[in-house]
């Protein structure tokens, strides 16, 4: 039990560790290849701070654990939606961009509406998986179609910084991200067992929260640099990319059944997206008030999860 609470701890600094690195080079990459920062962050970023979902989703499906593939999705994207949004902005007001508000937020809301809507029968059959991933490739090709750059971008070219060095800072971010993230996770599984906690709450809590610690590292280190594209377009991207790209591609190789995941579970998924949408249509600007608010409905989440086990 020592032992893992040390791999717990050595996960989470590695994570981090690995989030730093990451920002720098994709907000680099951004801005040498001219592309915004929001779309660096709603596809390479958010691909890559996903892995860990994916890992753990497509693995748990394929060993016949279900709940913790689907709760991992659902609990991660509450997660990024509500505590690393919350957390980003409580740190500093994150700026959105009107485009953001009008077209990637939607489309998160919708993806989230999507899979409540296919997961109504109590299963993700191939068809609803082929549906989810279908609407993915979409998604990437429309963000990619639209991909410009141009005056949304936060900073200054970095001209110290060139694409084959800021290709190899996202790739060692990365592999710090995905390595700390399976440490914490595997320790922290491990221990909640000892625990006697279900397996949905499992994926619901801690390996939701472990495999979104990519994101939230990434997430609060860009905005605490003022680089809120990276920022939003990060948790945005990983939350369509969980639902869309990861259920999509493990419910076509592995048809899946809803068991310990509630309609409460989903209607919070789509309610932190839709607080989301709200607080930034105000003044395309997440206050430090409302970063507060969204981490305090997470935190009760957590907490009447933990109460119901």
């Amino acid at each position: 039990m020592i032992l893992n609470i040390l791999l717990i701890i050595i996960g989470v600094a590695v994570v981090l560790l690995g989030a730093d690195i990451l920002t720098k080079g994709s907000v680099a990459l951004a801005q040498r290849m001219k592309v915004s920062q929001i779309v660096i962050g709603l596809t390479i970023v958010a691909a890559g701070t996903s892995m860990p979902e994916f890992f753990v989703s497509f693995v748990s499906a394929i060993k016949g654990t279900p709940d913790l593939a689907i709760g991992n999705v659902v609990g991660s994207n509450i997660f990024n939606a509500l505590l690393i949004v919350g957390v980003s902005a409580a740190v500093t007001p994150i700026a959105i961009l009107k485009g953001t508000v009008r077209k990637d937020i939607p489309f998160a809301c919708f993806a989230s509406l999507l899979l409540l809507g296919l997961c109504f029968d109590g299963s993700i059959s191939r068809i609803d998986a082929a549906i989810l991933f279908a609407t993915f490739l979409g998604f990437l090709l429309f963000t990619l179609k639209n991909a410009k750059s141009g005056d949304e971008d936060e900073n200054e070219p970095l001209a110290n910084t060139s694409v084959l060095k800021s290709v190899v800072f996202i790739i060692g971010g990365l592999a710090g991200l995905i390595i700390g993230s399976n440490l914490f996770v595997d320790s922290a599984t491990f221990v909640a067992q000892q625990l006697g906690v279900s397996e949905a709450v499992i994926g619901l809590t801690i390996v939701a929260g472990g495999t979104s610690l990519p994101e939230l590292a990434t997430s609060v280190v860009a905005a605490k640099k003022g680089n809120s594209g990276i920022a939003i377009g990060n948790v945005l991207g990983s939350n369509v990319f969980n639902i869309l790209a990861i259920l999509g591609l493990t419910g076509v190789i592995s048809p899946m059944k809803i068991n310990g995941i509630t309609m409460l579970d989903f209607a919070l998924l789509i309610v932190s997206m839709l607080l989301l949408w709200v607080f930034s249509y105000t003044k395309y600007i997440i206050k430090r008030w409302e970063g507060f608010v969204l981490t305090g409905v997470f935190l009760a989440y957590m907490s009447y999860l933990f109460m119901h086990v």
